[in-house]
């Protein structure tokens, strides 16, 4: 059986959007443990925005070597009720798309990316497994969160944890269980 692993630059105020502004604090380590990620999946797991945007960007994208050469050949599935072709190694997730989802899950390890309405779907149907944030020393105050929408409660275990000398942290969550225990103080 798979996994679905959640991957997401975020601030400190818990916003994912138009990650430009992580741009300042990148370096070799940030590198490494994204390119650690990417090599642990067999699929990228998108929405339909993210999509549109790695499809237009990293075919042509000026990095060389593994990372790119992963991020163009390796197959993606797209989440997207509007788009009906797809290039770049990529196909339509058809029908019900939890189902679907939960199908591919239980035969390959999954990548998403971004993806933030698609986050909030994983997460109400129970098929996150793991987080792994790269949070940055920035408040942004507005924007898509990460965890915005869906009510869905889940507990989770710390699996590593490392702060950069630049601040950034770097954390992989599991996903340990789907409940909260809420201690009642009567």
């Amino acid at each position: 059986m798979g996994k679905i692993v959640v991957a997401e630059f975020v601030s400190l105020d818990g916003f994912i959007q138009d990650p430009a502004w992580t741009a300042p604090f990148w370096n070799d380590r940030i590198g490494e443990y994204k390119f650690a990620e990417l090599q642990d999946a067999d699929a990228l797991l998108l929405g339909r925005s993210t999509y549109e945007m790695f499809a237009a960007s990293w075919p042509d994208h000026p990095e060389t070597g593994e990372f790119k050469d992963k991020m163009n050949t390796m197959p993606k599935h797209v989440a997207t009720t509007t788009l009906t072709e797809l290039d770049w190694n990529a196909q339509r997730i058809e029908g019900d798309v939890a189902a679907s989802i939960a199908k591919l899950r239980s035969e390959a390890n999954l990548l998403v990316a971004g993806s933030g309405t698609l986050v909030d779907h994983l997460r109400a149907h129970e098929l996150v497994d793991e987080y792994r944030l790269v949070i940055y020393p920035v408040l942004l105050g507005s924007g898509l969160r990460l965890f915005n929408t869906t009510e869905a409660e889940a507990t989770l275990t710390v699996a590593e944890s490392e702060m950069l000398d630049n601040g950034v942290v770097l954390a992989t969550y599991r996903v340990s269980s789907n409940t909260v225990t809420r201690p009642n103080f009567g």
